[in-house]
């Protein structure tokens, strides 16, 4: 590699690990109205899920390959529900850590843009969030999945290379907060569900049968989470 493309990488890694200015409070503030707007009412919820469903899907996928399983396929649905499959030992620590990860990974991404949005690095986590997207893309298996990632994928790709630095930030911002607030409802609705008799083979269910600890516990695990990630998040995002 000769050294004028070193240089050029250097200067990319630069601008992309550097730190970018704070955006003005009401912005921060404007987004987080944004976030609750679309997570609150029950009809833009049904739309807007769909992004907590790819977190909670990926959160399964990105697990099963750290403790060893081979993932196989995932699938998303137009009523914002999800599949992610994949193989192993259907017993042990892997697998309890994979079924885990799912209603976990959507408020724990969150409080981790947070923590890179306190510092600064406003391009780091668009970079992050879109290669994440684009390692995602590969494994979708169905037509609606597909398209869902390539419409959250392409709009990434676009605010991360052709918006200025105000629009990325307020973007940003926003994601965060969505993720942050978003990430707190899914373990209520499903709980709630389950109340009614349905859902009897959720997440919760399967972590009870793998290590005999009562499901709701596992909804304690997930609400714990949730609210933490909210309170500790949110106090980084309105730190100026």
């Amino acid at each position: 590699m000769d050294s004028t493309a070193i240089a050029s990488l250097a200067s990319l890694w630069d601008e992309v690990s550097g730190t970018q200015p704070d955006p003005d409070l009401w912005v921060v503030i404007a987004t987080l109205a944004a976030a609750v707007a679309v997570v609150v009412p029950h009809g833009l919820w049904r739309v807007s899920r769909n992004a907590i469903t790819i977190a909670h899907e990926g959160g399964h996928g990105l697990v099963a390959l750290l403790t060893g399983r081979t993932l196989t396929g995932i699938r998303l649905h137009s009523d914002t529900s999800g599949l992610t499959v994949s193989r192993g030992k259907p017993h042990g620590i892997g697998m309890i850590l994979t079924a885990a990860a799912g209603y976990t990974a959507p408020p724990l991404l969150g409080l981790g843009g947070a923590s890179l949005l306190g510092s600064g690095r406003i391009t780091l986590l668009l970079w992050l969030a879109t290669a994440l997207l684009l390692a995602m893309l590969v494994m979708i298996r169905n037509a609606y999945g597909a398209l869902t990632m390539l419409v959250t994928g392409g709009l990434f790709v676009l605010v991360s290379w052709l918006a200025g630095p105000q629009v990325q930030a307020a973007f940003a911002y926003a994601v965060v907060w969505f993720l942050l607030i978003g990430g707190v409802r899914p373990a209520f609705e499903l709980q709630a569900k389950r109340a009614r008799g349905g859902a009897g083979d959720s997440d919760a269910d399967q972590l009870s049968r793998l290590t005999h600890v009562p499901a709701g516990l596992w909804f304690f695990l997930f609400h714990a989470v949730s609210l933490c990630s909210l309170i500790g998040g949110g106090r980084w995002l309105l730190e100026m």
